[in-house]
């Protein structure tokens, strides 16, 4: 069965192409003979008859081409066409945060194709799920958390838990506007108001795990269950381990702790349609929990020797032949 895949993204110009997941999903989905489109959050539209009482999502789209020639770019896009979601067979929504306001009205929009399409990962759950907050919901996997925009009570959860914590925008990603915070340092305040922008935005502050010296690691999971892991390490000068501010890998085999993790996030991201995402795990702790483009299957696939992306497309296949 041939499908018609679209790819809700970044410009292609962005693609990295010896890292990026999204590339190695429209790869694999191109060498399996399906079509494979792609379009920004921005050329998604949406249509209301009232003749009717119809409405439908559509999008307009390209055809996507993929290269690892580096003579070549590594995605050429063809001429647009405008469709509906509901002639799509399945939509990979891989937009890269931030999650704005052009973020939230796609998955409204995007929101309308449901039951018609394969929507991958679940557009109002993608509006929901914070990647910061949505680790909430498992308090018991977490490390010591506060959530909060008042600079008095950050200070206090950071003398309550040993004067060392790590503190980090809600809307943050790649390790953007992530600091170690230390109450003996001079510059404690200025780090708190920059974050919060003097009150003005919430933050997350998170005790301070040592184990992050040896590594942050990305779970992968799919429907629930886990692909594999993938160790990050953190530069000597860092605190932060995300490969986008330098970070380096290793090969990590998940453990206990990790399985432990997975079992009780499962069933909810089951029930959220949340299918592809990420886990962020140090010392056995769940610190966040990635929905909206999660990365490192080339990473983890070149480690492992094993094609990840193929896995992806499997289920993909699978499921859009029950829908």
């Amino acid at each position: 069965m041939t499908l018609r895949i679209l790819v809700v993204m970044d410009p292609p110009e962005t693609v990295l192409v010896d890292a990026d997941t999204s590339f190695a999903l429209m790869e694999e989905a191109q060498s399996r003979g399906h079509r494979v489109e792609h379009c920004l959050i921005t050329d998604l539209f949406a249509e209301a008859d009232p003749k009717t009482s119809a409405r439908r999502a559509g999008a307009r789209v390209r055809q996507a081409s993929m290269s690892r020639d580096p003579s070549r770019a590594p995605i050429t896009l063809g001429a647009t066409e405008r469709v509906w979601l509901d002639q799509i067979d399945v939509v990979l929504i891989r937009k890269d945060p931030p999650f704005d306001a052009n973020y939230l009205w796609a998955t409204q929009i995007l929101e309308l194709a449901r039951g018609k399409t394969l929507l991958v990962n679940d557009p109002r759950a993608l509006r929901d799920a914070n990647e910061k907050l949505y680790a909430l919901h498992f308090p018991g996997q977490m490390p010591a958390t506060l959530v909060s925009s008042d600079k008095d009570e950050i200070k206090g959860f950071l003398r309550a838990h040993g004067g060392k914590a790590v503190l980090k925008p809600l809307s943050g990603a790649g390790g953007d506007g992530v600091f170690l915070l230390r109450d003996d340092d001079l510059n404690v305040n200025a780090i708190i108001e920059t974050v919060t922008q003097v009150g003005r935005r919430m933050a997350m502050v998170q005790e301070f795990l040592p184990d992050v010296v040896k590594g942050d690691k990305r779970v992968l999971l799919l429907d629930g269950e886990p692909l594999g892991g993938l160790l990050r390490v953190p530069r000597k000068d860092d605190v932060r381990s995300n490969i986008h501010v330098g970070g380096s890998v290793a090969k990590a085999p998940l453990d206990e702790h990790d399985l432990r993790i997975v079992a009780a996030l499962k069933d909810k991201l089951r029930a959220d349609g949340l299918y592809f995402v990420g886990l962020d795990v140090i010392g056995g702790r769940l610190t966040e929990v990635n929905v909206t483009s999660p990365t490192g299957i080339q990473q983890m696939s070149k480690l492992d020797g094993v094609s990840y992306s193929a896995k992806v497309i499997d289920w993909i296949e699978t499921r859009a032949a029950k829908a």
